[in-house]
C-alpha cells in the first residue's frame, strides 16, 4: 500500500511540475506573445476601419381589415367579405416583390448615387449633400461611372469625368424605357463649368442641380447612375418578422451603410404598400360605380326622352288628369311594379351569395348589406364566420390540422354550410314563388285597364313607364352617391406603429469589441500553437527530468552555462554558481568510484569523459574537472586523446607541435610532452599534430602503458576523447576508466543520442558511467529548471536564493553598460 501511495504521489508530482514546466516555457515567450497582439490588433484596428459600416433602421406596421362605416344595411354596391384571411403573408411577399420595389426605386430615384471620396472607398453621403438632381426620364445618362461635382464661387459647378481610356465603350442608360446605348470619348478627360441653375447638359448626361442651403465651395462630390434592376436587388432583402406571434403586427428592417438611405426608403416602401392596398381595396367598387355611372347616363336619357314624350302626349289629346277608377289602378300596377323589382333584387342576391358560399373553400362571407327576412339565414351566416374565425385562431397558435379540435371545427363549418345553402335554396324557390304570385297580381291589373277609356290607357302607361323609369334613375343617383362617398372615405388596411427614423444608432458592422476580441484570442492561440508544435516536434533534451525519464544511465550533475571568455572557467571564477556546479559534480562521481568491486575510494582514479557529437562541451567539462580536482589538492593531469579535433591547447596558451601523439610513436619522452599549468597540481598533455592513423594509436599497447604510468604518479587522470557517436575511440578507453562521465549540452543534444550508450549500460558492457548536463539555463524556455541536488542552485522560480553564496553574473545589458562607460572614461 506504502508504495502505491508513493508511486500515486510520485506521478502526480511528476504531472504538476510537467504543468508548471509547460507554463513558464509559455511564459518565457512573452516577447513572442507582445509582438503577435500587437499584430493582432493592428489588424483589428484596419479592420474595423477598412470595413464598411453597417446600420439596422426598423419599422412596425400593423395589418387589420377596415370596414368602411358608409357601408350600411343599404348599399349594396359589393359585398364587404371578412373573417380568415392570408392577408399578412400576402404583404410580406407583396414588400419583398420585384414589382414593389421598382415603384419605390423610381419614387425616391435611388438608382441615383451620391458619393463622397472616403479614406478606403467612396462613401455614400445621401441625406448629408447640400445639394439634390433632377433628371428628364428620356434623356441617357452614364451609367455606372462616377461623375465629379465641384462647386466653385460665383454659383457655378464643374463636371469632370476622367474617362482614362478612349478606347473603352461606355454605357448609357435612358430610365423611360431603360434601353442602354455605347457611348465611347474622344477625349479622356472631361471638365466644364456650368451655372448652378441652368440644365447641366452633356454628351453622355443631363440634369438639374437643386441646391438645398449654402454649402462649402471646392468641395467634390460625385454622383452616380446605376440600373434600376440593380438597386432593386438590392433592397429586396428586406428582412420582415412577426413582431408576436399570432399577430399581424410585422417589423420591417433593411440594413446599409447609409442611415437616411434606409429611413427613406422604408418609409416609402410603406406608403406605396398602403397606398396600392387602398386602390386595389376600392378597386370593385371603383369599377361598380363606373358601371352605375353609365346606367344612369342611360336612365338620364330615357327619363327625358319619356318626359318629352309624355307631355306632348297629355298635349296633342288634351288629357293632364285621370279619373279616380283610373287612378286606383294605376296605384295599384306602380306598387306591384315595386314589389316584383324589390324581389327581383334579393333574389338575386340570394343567388349570388349561394354561387359564393359554393365556390369559395376558405374565406366566409359576412355581407354588410344584407337585407334578408330569415333570421334562421341571418343566424347560420353568423355562426359560419365565427367557426372560421375561431379556426383561423387555432392554425395561428400552431394548432395541427391533425388535433381533434380542428377536426371538430371543419366538421362543424362544413355542416353549417351545407345548412346555409339549404335554406338558402328554400329562401330563393319562396322568391320564385312570390315573384309569380306578384306578376299574377300584375296581369290581373293589367286586365282591370282595359275597362277604363283608351285615352286614360295610354296615358296610365306612359306615366308607368315613367314612374318605372324615375325609380330606376333615383336609385341608381343614391347607388352612384353612396359609391362616391364610400370610396372617398376609404382607408387602408396598413397602419404604421413606428415610423423608420434615424434615432443615432450605432453600426452593427463592423463589431469592434468582438473584433478585437478575436484578434487578442487569435495572438494568444496561435503562439500557442506554435509553442505546442515546437515541443512536439523538438526532440533536443532540455532538462535532467527528460535524461532520466528518457535513460537508464544516471544523471551526475548539471553544469550551467560558462559566460568566461575562456574554458577555465573554475579557476578563473571560482565562486560562480557554474565553479559550485563542478565541484558538486566532483562530490557526486565519488559514487560513481564506491560502486568498483574491490577498490579502495582511495585509489588514483581515471575519469574518462566524451559525449555523442562534436560541440557538447566535452572539452570545457574535461579542462573544469581536472581543475577542480587539483585546486582540491590533488595531483592532476589532463590528458587531450581526441586526436582528430583537438582543443584543449587554445585554452592554456599552447601550440599544438608536439603532445602525446609524438609520445605514442616515440618521438618524445612522456615527460617531455607534459606541461605544467599556471593552475597548482594541474599538469597537462595535448593531443600534438593530427595523425593519419588515430584509432590504431589509441589501441597501441603505448596508450595502455602511458595510462597505468600516470596513474601511478597522479592521483587523478582526466582524459579527453572523441564523440562516441562519431567514432568508436572513446568506447576503447573505457576499459582504463575508474569513472566514465558523457556529457549531454542542453538545447543541442537530440534525445535519441544517447540511446546507444545507454543500451550498452543496461546490457552491462559499459559501468561506472552517468550523465552531466551542460551549458544548462534555468530559462523558462526550457520549463520549470533542474538543479537542486546536481550543483546548480535551487533552480527555476527560487528567486535569488543563491546570491550569499555565488558571484552573480551580470545580465548581458550590465556588461553592455560597463564596456561603455569603460569606453568612455578612457575617451575622457
Amino acid at each position: 500500500m506504502n508504495n502505491t501511495k508513493n508511486t500515486s504521489s510520485s506521478s502526480s508530482e511528476n504531472s504538476s511540475i510537467d504543468l508548471k514546466s509547460f507554463l513558464f516555457k509559455v511564459i518565457n515567450y512573452w516577447k513572442l506573445f507582445v509582438i503577435t497582439i500587437v499584430i493582432a490588433l493592428s489588424v483589428a484596428k484596419f479592420k474595423n476601419g477598412y470595413e464598411e459600416k453597417s446600420y439596422s433602421i426598423e419599422t412596425t406596421i400593423n395589418i387589420k381589415e377596415e370596414q368602411n362605416p358608409l357601408f350600411n344595411s343599404s348599399t349594396n354596391i359589393s359585398f364587404n367579405w371578412g373573417g380568415a384571411s392570408n392577408a399578412v403573408e400576402t404583404i410580406k411577399a407583396i414588400l419583398t416583390s420585384r414589382t414593389h420595389n421598382e415603384k419605390v426605386v423610381e419614387k425616391l430615384k435611388f438608382y441615383i448615387d451620391y458619393l463622397e471620396e472616403g479614406k478606403y472607398r467612396m462613401e455614400d453621403v445621401y441625406g448629408r449633400i447640400p445639394f439634390s438632381i433632377k433628371t428628364d426620364s428620356t434623356d441617357y445618362q452614364l451609367l455606372g461611372f462616377p461623375i465629379k461635382v465641384i462647386f466653385i464661387p460665383d454659383n457655378k459647378v464643374k463636371i469632370t469625368v476622367n474617362f482614362e481610356d478612349t478606347q473603352a465603350t461606355r454605357q448609357l442608360i435612358e430610365y423611360n424605357n431603360l434601353t442602354n446605348i455605347n457611348y465611347s470619348s474622344s477625349i479622356p478627360f472631361y471638365e466644364k463649368t456650368f451655372d448652378i441653375n441652368e440644365n447641366i447638359k452633356t454628351p453622355f448626361c443631363s440634369f438639374i442641380i437643386y441646391k438645398k442651403h449654402n454649402f462649402e465651395t471646392s468641395k467634390e462630390y460625385y454622383i452616380k447612375f446605376n440600373h434600376p434592376n440593380g438597386a432593386v436587388e438590392r433592397y429586396k432583402n428586406m428582412s420582415i418578422k412577426d413582431l408576436r406571434s399570432g399577430t399581424s403586427i410585422l417589423a420591417l428592417s433593411l440594413s446599409g451603410s447609409n442611415k437616411a438611405r434606409l429611413v427613406d426608403y422604408l418609409n416609402a416602401s410603406v406608403k406605396v404598400l398602403s397606398t396600392d392596398q387602398k386602390n386595389n381595396k376600392i378597386a370593385y367598387a371603383i369599377k361598380t360605380r363606373n358601371y352605375i355611372d353609365s346606367l344612369y347616363k342611360k336612365e338620364t336619357a330615357t327619363l327625358k326622352k319619356l318626359e318629352l314624350e309624355l307631355t306632348k302626349f297629355k298635349d296633342s289629346n288634351n288629357i293632364y288628369n285621370i279619373n279616380s277608377e283610373g287612378l286606383k289602378i294605376f296605384g295599384n300596377i306602380s306598387q306591384l311594379d315595386l314589389d316584383i323589382l324589390a324581389k327581383k333584387r334579393a333574389n338575386d342576391y340570394v343567388i349570388s351569395l349561394k354561387d359564393y358560399i359554393s365556390s369559395n373553400k376558405k374565406n366566409i362571407p359576412v355581407p354588410t348589406g344584407v337585407d334578408i327576412p330569415d333570421p334562421v339565414i341571418v343566424a347560420n351566416i353568423n355562426e359560419l364566420t365565427a367557426l372560421v374565425v375561431l379556426q383561423k385562431g387555432l392554425e395561428n397558435d400552431g394548432v395541427k390540422s391533425i388535433h381533434p379540435e380542428m377536426i371538430d371545427i371543419r366538421n362543424r363549418i362544413k355542416t353549417t354550410k351545407i345548412i346555409l345553402l339549404e335554406n338558402l335554396s328554400s329562401l330563393e324557390v319562396k322568391n320564385l314563388n312570390d315573384l309569380k304570385a306578384l306578376k299574377k297580381e300584375l296581369n290581373k291589373a293589367s286586365f282591370e285597364l282595359k275597362k277604363i277609356p283608351r285615352l286614360e290607357q295610354e296615358l296610365i302607361n306612359f306615366e308607368r313607364n315613367y314612374t318605372q323609369t324615375e325609380l330606376n334613375y333615383n336609385y341608381l343617383k343614391q347607388r352612384s352617391y353612396e359609391a362616391g362617398t364610400a370610396i372617398a372615405a376609404n382607408v387602408s388596411d396598413i397602419k404604421v406603429l413606428d415610423i423608420a427614423k434615424d434615432t443615432g444608432q450605432g453600426s452593427s458592422k463592423p463589431r469592434k469589441s468582438f473584433n478585437y476580441l478575436v484578434a487578442v484570442m487569435l495572438a494568444i492561440i496561435i503562439p500557442l500553437f506554435y509553442i505546442i508544435s515546437k515541443q512536439l516536434l523538438d526532440d533536443n533534451i532540455y532538462s535532467v527530468e527528460e535524461i532520466e525519464t528518457l535513460y537508464s544511465i544516471p544523471v551526475l550533475g548539471v553544469v550551467g552555462k560558462n559566460t568566461s571568455k575562456s574554458n577555465l572557467a573554475v579557476y578563473e571564477r571560482p565562486k560562480s554558481s557554474v565553479a559550485e556546479s563542478f565541484r558538486a559534480l566532483r562530490s557526486n562521481i565519488q559514487f560513481l568510484f564506491k560502486n568498483q568491486e574491490n577498490t579502495s575510494v582511495t585509489k588514483n582514479k581515471t575519469i574518462v569523459l566524451t559525449s555523442s557529437v562534436s560541440g557538447e562541451g566535452k572539452t570545457m567539462i574535461s579542462i573544469n574537472m581536472a581543475t577542480i580536482f587539483a585546486l582540491s589538492g590533488k595531483k592532476t593531469i589532463l590528458i587531450g586523446l581526441d586526436l582528430r579535433k583537438p582543443k584543449i591547447y587554445g585554452d592554456f596558451h599552447l601550440k599544438n607541435d608536439e603532445g602525446i601523439v609524438n609520445h605514442l610513436i616515440g618521438q618524445k619522452t612522456l615527460k617531455e610532452v607534459t606541461h605544467h599549468t599556471e593552475i597548482p597540481n594541474l599538469d597537462l598533455i595535448i593531443s600534438g599534430p593530427i595523425p593519419p592513423n588515430p584509432s590504431e594509436l589509441i589501441l597501441s599497447k603505448a596508450t595502455e602503458s602511458m595510462i597505468e604510468k600516470l596513474k601511478r604518479e597522479y592521483d587523478y587522470v582526466i582524459i579527453d576523447t572523441p564523440p562516441v557517436g562519431l567514432v568508436s575511440d572513446a568506447l576503447e578507453l573505457f576499459k582504463y576508466a575508474d569513472a566514465n562521465i558523457y556529457v549531454i549540452r542542453q538545447s543541442y543534444s537530440k534525445k535519441g543520442m544517447m540511446k546507444m550508450i545507454d543500451d550498452k549500460y543496461i546490457n552491462k558492457e559499459v559501468s561506472n558511467i552517468g550523465y552531466v548536463l551542460n551549458d544548462f539555463s534555468v530559462s523558462g524556455k526550457y520549463g520549470y529548471g533542474y538543479g537542486y541536488g546536481y550543483g546548480y542552485g535551487y533552480g527555476y522560480g527560487y528567486g535569488n536564493y543563491g546570491n550569499n553564496y555565488h558571484e552573480n553574473e551580470k545580465p548581458k545589458m550590465d556588461k553592455f553598460l560597463d564596456k561603455l562607460k569603460s569606453l568612455l572614461k578612457k575617451r575622457t
